[in-house]
């Protein structure tokens, strides 16, 4: 049977490296799993076996290492558009290079109230996300947050759904609202301080998830991502993921208990998954 190779790509994946940047008895710890992905010409190398203008992956991966020493590794999208810049020159053959980025939370130890100088405890699971690609001349950068737990015990409810043979779902206008979020979003144009654009994004997520009146999981992602447009004037589109993390009312009955929605059995699966893009409604979009 004859084929052809219609898309190839190929890098390093997972690349640990943390950074400690000393300044006096004051550290700040960085800690980065980097992804390298290059597009280009290098099909000689599948369908022949000609590796000559493969630049090995364990080269990138040192690469990633020996740049984390000669400049800083914040905020994750500089540091991914070097390393992109980097891998175009290394390598002639690769016309794309496309550098993801994920950042660990280390928070510092409070001892007596005070934030000690070199000491971090591990922070909420969530992770800062960035991902830059450079072709050519041309940048683009989009950032993002991965498992950011929100849980609020009121405010939100669920109601006027479509009924079929198979629904045993009860009407509710109180329960327990837990998620985790995973947002992604697009930059038009580079903000000024990509951390300050982060943490306005990441803000603004918080905040409308705490404010907002939920008739829905999908209202409040709607209420969300406007939200974070509006926070970040560079950022021209979001897309959010909300699994329903379900927090069900336990039935105490059978005990001769009554439960005014204060005992409920947390629950991993199933779980509703409720997605959502929301765009700048004054920027045109290609067909």
């Amino acid at each position: 049977m004859a084929a052809r190779l219609r898309w190839d790509g190929y890098g390093k994946a997972s690349v640990r490296v943390a950074r400690v940047v000393r300044e006096g008895a004051r550290h700040t710890f960085h800690d980065l799993t980097v992804d390298i992905r290059l597009e280009g010409d290098f099909e000689a190398a599948y369908t022949r076996g000609d590796n000559v203008e493969v630049l090995p992956t364990d080269t990138m991966k040192n690469t990633v290492y020996v740049l984390a020493r000669q400049g800083p590794v914040d905020p994750p999208e500089a540091f991914g558009e070097r390393l992109g810049r980097h891998f175009l020159e290394a390598c002639p053959a690769a016309r794309k290079a496309t550098v993801t980025l994920a950042a660990e939370r280390w928070d510092r130890v409070a001892v007596r109230g005070t934030a000690h100088d070199h000491a971090f405890t591990r922070g909420p699971a969530e992770r800062r996300l960035a991902t830059v690609t450079v072709e050519g001349d041309t940048v683009r950068a989009s950032a993002g947050i991965a498992g950011l737990g929100l849980l609020k015990t009121t405010d939100s409810g669920f109601s006027g759904f479509r009924r079929d043979g198979y629904t045993t779902l009860k009407e509710t206008d109180d329960r327990v609202f837990a998620t985790s979020v995973d947002a992604r979003w697009d930059y038009g144009r580079p903000p000024a301080d990509w951390s300050a654009a982060w943490t306005a994004m990441r803000d603004a997520l918080v905040t409308s998830f705490a404010e907002h009146r939920s008739a829905s999981v999908q209202q409040t992602l709607y209420a969300m991502g406007e939200a974070a447009l509006a926070a970040c004037g560079e950022a021209e589109e979001i897309r959010l993921v909300l699994p329903n993390r379900h927090y069900l009312l336990a039935d105490l009955s059978p005990f001769g208990l009554d439960n005014p929605n204060e005992v409920f059995v947390g629950t991993s699966e199933p779980y509703g998954l409720i997605e959502g893009t929301l765009t700048r409604s004054d920027v045109r979009r290609g067909s």
